[in-house]
């Protein structure tokens, strides 16, 4: 008897182990073990705004704690410094050659296989809320609500499944207002999630919200060391680009002085569609936001009547009051990723969530007269990348390798466990995010830009970018090549193609760019189709 009772309980503790171990299994396999995502772009954010890389011109608390918790990436790059590509590289993992979408003109197949169609077919929900900026319908996505082109600052209109909404209040908030909801509410709660969270601010025309106007006034920003660049190091592409505060700037739209006084004191627009722009703003603006505005903006305006600014003066005057627009807009953007952060951390939802900051591109603050992005210089190229991924990456981090928002889909996809497709370019940083060293990590960075001719002019270029030099390619109406050691040059003020000390390395660098066009699948017969267009 005692026999046979140590025998039963033996099989049920044989039994009781083996249930253990299958659910533990099971636990272990099922999707909410993957980790949920959110992924947190804003647009034109440059990482010279953002106090975790040093920003001495504002600081930026909330999204500082992504870095403080997770991982800054100090030599993260675009594969073409432009809105609509760099969204749809991000989404593809291909360059903008093979994705279609080139310049801000082309319409993204949304047919093609992105990341967000994978992960909702692993079983992922998926939802993108905010700025879309690639004109055909989103797809993947179980839930989208998103700005139709640029959308607006005040009282935006959004695109839904079910037609256009307009909605009351200043656009940063309402897109975070809609993500939280999304997150209490909108999804299926025994999934993990996608949730991209995609920003407006601060894309020009820089209009803070009603609670940050005015935050900057009679501060004084520091002005780059470059805001007077005369260009002489560098070639025609520099000469010629249609983006310099002084002459390409709007007082109407950009600082915000009114078209009758900009009349009345006789100053030039470089665009007719500057005072149109200002007036569609400000007639989307309620009785309240106008009277909030006015409060801060008639002072504006009787100071720029009395000081009339000329010469150098007024590209002074015109920074002072782009930093105050732009920065006041970040702080916006800052106040609500705090607000996203917070409710993570409050449903415990950060405890297995992947979140991710950065900017579709770089922008410039001034850097060598200029404001806008697009070229290869580092200015535009760089942007700002901060991963928080709580009891994987460590708290504090940093990593210095060369990376790219063509990254960012294969990233994604590893994490969740769902095996990438051949067609996408980029690497895994998952490595990175687990503390991990990756043999053969690249060497070298590819770039290519291609909207021109258009507005700001930039010109046609692609280039290599290594851990300390750059070789650009100016093509198309000019056939001109600039060179930077970016150790002696952190600015690129000069050219140094030309000089012979760098002659081998400029021979290994058109190497190397050859080396990367063709394991990229780029080619002079793809570039020529894209300029007969």
């Amino acid at each position: 008897m005692r026999l046979l009772n140590f025998f039963v309980l033996g099989l049920l503790f044989v039994s009781a182990c083996t249930h253990s171990t299958q659910e533990n299994n099971e636990r272990s396999s099922t999707p909410q073990q993957r980790p949920n995502i959110v992924f947190i772009m804003t647009d034109d954010h440059a990482f010279q705004a953002i106090s975790a890389y040093g920003s001495e011109i504002n600081k930026t608390p909330n999204i500082d704690r992504i870095a403080r918790e997770g991982m800054l990436f100090n030599k993260a790059f675009v594969t073409n410094s432009i809105c609509a590509p760099s969204r749809a590289v991000i989404l593809t993992g291909k360059h903008s050659h093979l994705n279609g979408v080139v310049d801000n003109v082309a319409r993204f197949d949304s047919t093609q296989v992105t990341f967000p169609k994978l992960l909702r077919e692993a079983g992922y929900n998926t939802a993108m809320i905010g700025k879309w900026h690639l004109k055909s319908q989103p797809t993947g996505f179980d839930y989208w609500k998103v700005l139709p082109g640029q959308g607006h600052y005040y009282n935006p209109d959004f695109r839904t499944k079910d037609g256009m909404v307009r909605e009351e209040g200043y656009v940063t908030d309402i897109i975070t207002n809609e993500a939280i909801n999304w997150l209490k509410s909108g999804r299926e709660q025994d999934k993990p999630f996608l949730l991209m969270y995609q920003h407006k601010a601060p894309h020009r025309e820089w209009l803070p919200s009603p609670d940050h106007l005015g935050m900057y006034k009679g501060e004084e920003t520091r002005e780059p060391e470059t805001l007077f660049d005369d260009y002489e190091g560098r070639g025609t592409a520099a000469k010629e680009a249609e983006m310099r505060i002084y002459d390409h700037m709007g007082l109407t739209n950009d600082s915000k002085v009114k078209p009758e006084i900009v009349n009345e004191l006789g100053y030039e627009e470089f665009l007719e569609w500057y005072p149109r722009a200002f007036k569609g703003s400000q007639e989307r603006m309620n009785e309240e936001q106008q009277a909030a505005w006015n409060a801060v903006y008639d002072s504006i305006n009787q100071e720029f009547q009395r000081l009339k600014p000329k010469g150098k003066e007024l590209t002074r005057w015109k920074f002072q009051r782009y930093m105050d627009d732009y920065l006041a807009s970040i702080a916006s953007v800052d106040d609500n990723v705090g607000r996203l952060l917070d409710y993570l951390e409050e449903s415990g939802l950060d405890e297995n969530t992947i979140i991710v900051y950065t900017s579709d591109q770089g922008f410039y603050l001034g850097e060598h007269g200029w404001f806008d992005k697009r070229f290869m210089y580092e200015e535009s190229f760089r942007t700002p990348l901060m991963v928080k991924w709580k009891g994987v990456t460590e708290a504090g981090s940093e990593n210095n390798q060369l990376v790219q928002n063509l990254d960012f889909a294969q990233t994604f996809l590893e994490a969740a466990g769902v095996e990438a497709p051949e067609e996408m370019q980029g690497e895994s940083l998952l490595p990175f995010l687990k503390g991990e060293e990756p043999e053969n990590w690249r060497d070298a960075v590819y770039y290519h830009y291609y909207e021109y001719p258009s507005i700001h002019a930039v010109k046609r270029h692609y280039g290599v970018r290594t851990d300390r030099y750059k070789l650009i390619h100016f093509y198309h109406d000019v056939d001109e090549w600039e060179f930077y050691d970016l150790e002696k040059d952190p600015q690129e003020m000069q050219s140094r193609y030309n000089d012979p000390e760098y002659q081998p390395i400029i021979d290994e660098m058109k190497v190397r760019i050859q080396e990367l066009r063709e394991q990229y699948g780029d080619s002079d017969e793809l570039i020529m189709s894209f300029i007969n267009k």
